[in-house]
């Protein structure tokens, strides 16, 4: 079940697995939730990039977000009437 969620561009989803998308190399970014080690995803496809998976992160309170992707809504296409 996606949770919701803080991204680049505004909101997003955590989610536990996707498909079709590509990883590019870990980096540690200073997120709103603190330090975190995050690999860029991209639509293997057009190679848009998406999100991000968290990697590791720094502070126990964060560590159920390991090996977890946020996707952003502005990336993601409306069906069956969800919001």
């Amino acid at each position: 079940v996606p949770q919701s969620f803080q991204g680049s561009h505004g909101r997003a989803y955590l989610f536990n697995s996707v498909v079709n998308v590509g990883c590019g190399p870990a980096e540690q970014r200073l997120l709103l939730t603190g330090l975190h080690s995050v690999a860029d995803i991209f639509c293997q496809s057009c190679k848009t990039t998406l999100g991000w998976k968290y990697e590791q992160a720094f502070e126990s309170s964060q560590k159920y977000k390991e090996g977890k992707f946020i996707i952003e809504m502005s990336h993601m296409v409306k069906e069956n009437g969800w919001d």
